[in-house]
Protein backbone atom coordinates (compact mmCIF):
# COMPACT_ATOMS: atom_id res chain seq x y z
CA UNK A 1 0.00 0.00 0.00
CA UNK A 2 1.29 3.45 -0.98
CA UNK A 3 -0.10 6.96 -0.53
CA UNK A 4 0.90 9.48 -3.18
CA UNK A 5 -0.37 12.43 -5.23
CA UNK A 6 -2.98 11.38 -7.75
CA UNK A 7 -2.11 11.41 -11.46
CA UNK A 8 -4.15 11.35 -14.66
CA UNK A 9 -3.96 7.55 -14.75
CA UNK A 10 -5.92 7.46 -11.46
CA UNK A 11 -9.05 9.11 -12.89
CA UNK A 12 -10.89 5.82 -13.45
CA UNK A 13 -10.31 4.81 -9.83
CA UNK A 14 -11.28 8.27 -8.59
CA UNK A 15 -14.50 8.09 -10.62
CA UNK A 16 -15.39 4.73 -9.08
CA UNK A 17 -14.96 6.03 -5.54
CA UNK A 18 -16.68 9.35 -6.25
CA UNK A 19 -19.74 7.32 -7.29
CA UNK A 20 -19.61 5.39 -4.00
CA UNK A 21 -19.51 8.61 -1.96
CA UNK A 22 -22.34 10.08 -3.98
CA UNK A 23 -24.55 7.05 -3.30
CA UNK A 24 -23.91 7.26 0.46
CA UNK A 25 -25.08 10.87 0.36
CA UNK A 26 -27.96 10.16 -2.03
CA UNK A 27 -29.21 7.30 0.15
CA UNK A 28 -29.03 9.55 3.23
CA UNK A 29 -30.49 12.69 1.62
CA UNK A 30 -32.15 11.95 -1.73
CA UNK A 31 -33.81 15.37 -1.48
CA UNK A 32 -30.38 16.97 -1.87
CA UNK A 33 -28.15 14.50 -3.75
CA UNK A 34 -28.86 13.09 -7.22
CA UNK A 35 -28.22 9.45 -8.07
CA UNK A 36 -26.23 8.20 -11.04
CA UNK A 37 -24.13 11.33 -11.58
CA UNK A 38 -20.51 12.25 -10.90
CA UNK A 39 -19.25 15.14 -8.78
CA UNK A 40 -16.64 15.97 -11.43
CA UNK A 41 -16.29 15.21 -15.12
CA UNK A 42 -13.04 13.59 -16.20
CA UNK A 43 -12.00 16.95 -17.72
CA UNK A 44 -12.65 18.68 -14.37
CA UNK A 45 -10.65 15.98 -12.57
CA UNK A 46 -7.77 16.51 -15.01
CA UNK A 47 -7.85 20.26 -14.26
CA UNK A 48 -7.88 19.62 -10.50
CA UNK A 49 -4.91 17.26 -10.83
CA UNK A 50 -2.97 20.12 -12.48
CA UNK A 51 -3.85 22.60 -9.70
CA UNK A 52 -1.15 22.73 -7.01
CA UNK A 53 -3.64 24.35 -4.61
CA UNK A 54 -6.03 21.38 -4.87
CA UNK A 55 -3.95 18.29 -4.08
CA UNK A 56 -5.55 14.87 -4.34
CA UNK A 57 -3.89 12.04 -2.45
CA UNK A 58 -4.60 8.41 -3.32
CA UNK A 59 -3.91 5.17 -1.54
CA UNK A 60 -3.05 2.47 -4.06
CA UNK A 61 -2.29 -1.23 -3.79
CA UNK A 62 0.59 -3.12 -5.44
CA UNK A 63 -1.39 -3.18 -8.72
CA UNK A 64 -1.83 0.61 -8.61
CA UNK A 65 -5.57 0.23 -7.95
CA UNK A 66 -7.01 3.25 -6.13
CA UNK A 67 -8.27 2.08 -2.73
CA UNK A 68 -9.02 5.51 -1.30
CA UNK A 69 -8.55 9.22 -1.85
CA UNK A 70 -8.47 12.59 -0.11
CA UNK A 71 -9.35 15.69 -2.15
CA UNK A 72 -7.91 18.82 -0.53
CA UNK A 73 -8.15 22.58 -1.16
CA UNK A 74 -5.92 25.39 0.10
CA UNK A 75 -7.93 28.14 1.81
CA UNK A 76 -6.77 31.52 3.09
CA UNK A 77 -8.63 34.80 3.65
CA UNK A 78 -6.00 37.46 3.04
CA UNK A 79 -7.27 40.99 3.59
CA UNK A 80 -10.57 39.93 5.16
CA UNK A 81 -12.16 42.47 7.50
CA UNK A 82 -13.13 39.76 10.01
CA UNK A 83 -11.02 36.64 9.41
CA UNK A 84 -7.35 36.16 10.12
CA UNK A 85 -5.15 35.10 7.24
CA UNK A 86 -4.32 31.60 8.53
CA UNK A 87 -3.67 28.92 5.93
CA UNK A 88 -6.25 26.11 6.10
CA UNK A 89 -6.10 22.81 4.27
CA UNK A 90 -9.71 21.86 3.63
CA UNK A 91 -10.51 18.20 2.98
CA UNK A 92 -13.20 18.47 0.33
CA UNK A 93 -13.79 14.74 0.05
CA UNK A 94 -12.34 11.57 1.52
CA UNK A 95 -13.32 8.03 0.61
CA UNK A 96 -12.16 4.46 1.04
CA UNK A 97 -13.44 1.82 -1.36
CA UNK A 98 -16.34 0.00 0.31
CA UNK A 99 -14.69 -3.36 -0.47
CA UNK A 100 -11.60 -2.59 1.64
CA UNK A 101 -13.01 -0.61 4.56
CA UNK A 102 -11.81 -1.58 8.02
CA UNK A 103 -8.17 -1.92 6.93
CA UNK A 104 -7.14 1.51 8.27
CA UNK A 105 -6.79 3.05 4.81
CA UNK A 106 -8.89 6.06 5.86
CA UNK A 107 -6.68 6.61 8.89
CA UNK A 108 -3.54 6.38 6.75
CA UNK A 109 -4.95 8.89 4.24
CA UNK A 110 -6.01 11.28 6.99
CA UNK A 111 -2.60 11.06 8.69
CA UNK A 112 -0.92 11.67 5.31
CA UNK A 113 -3.01 14.84 4.87
CA UNK A 114 -2.06 16.00 8.39
CA UNK A 115 1.63 15.40 7.68
CA UNK A 116 1.37 17.27 4.36
CA UNK A 117 -0.38 20.19 6.10
CA UNK A 118 2.25 20.39 8.86
CA UNK A 119 5.13 20.23 6.38
CA UNK A 120 3.58 23.01 4.29
CA UNK A 121 2.86 25.49 7.09
CA UNK A 122 -0.91 25.15 7.38
CA UNK A 123 -2.55 26.30 10.61
CA UNK A 124 -5.35 23.73 10.55
CA UNK A 125 -7.15 21.04 8.58
CA UNK A 126 -10.92 21.29 8.22
CA UNK A 127 -13.74 19.37 6.56
CA UNK A 128 -17.50 19.11 6.46
CA UNK A 129 -19.42 15.94 7.32
CA UNK A 130 -23.06 15.33 6.49
CA UNK A 131 -25.21 14.25 9.43
CA UNK A 132 -26.77 11.59 7.19
CA UNK A 133 -23.39 9.80 7.30
CA UNK A 134 -22.91 8.86 10.97
CA UNK A 135 -20.09 6.44 10.12
CA UNK A 136 -18.03 9.28 8.69
CA UNK A 137 -18.76 11.47 11.71
CA UNK A 138 -17.62 8.69 14.05
CA UNK A 139 -14.45 8.16 11.98
CA UNK A 140 -13.53 11.86 12.03
CA UNK A 141 -14.14 12.09 15.77
CA UNK A 142 -11.85 9.07 16.25
CA UNK A 143 -9.16 10.97 14.31
CA UNK A 144 -9.39 13.80 16.86
CA UNK A 145 -11.44 16.29 14.85
CA UNK A 146 -13.78 18.58 16.78
CA UNK A 147 -16.72 20.65 15.47
CA UNK A 148 -15.85 24.29 14.83
CA UNK A 149 -19.10 25.32 13.17
CA UNK A 150 -22.45 23.62 12.64
CA UNK A 151 -24.74 23.95 9.62
CA UNK A 152 -28.44 23.77 10.38
CA UNK A 153 -31.60 23.62 8.30
CA UNK A 154 -35.37 23.68 8.47
CA UNK A 155 -37.10 21.95 5.56
CA UNK A 156 -40.22 23.85 4.51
Amino acid sequence: MEIRRAVIGDIEGLDRLLCQVLMVHHNGRPDLFKAGVKKYSDAELADILEDERRPIFVCVDDNNTVLGYAFCIYQQHIGSNILTDIKTLYIDDICVDETVRGKHIGKALYEHVIKFARENGFYNVTLNVWSCNPGALKFYESMGLKPYKIGMERIL
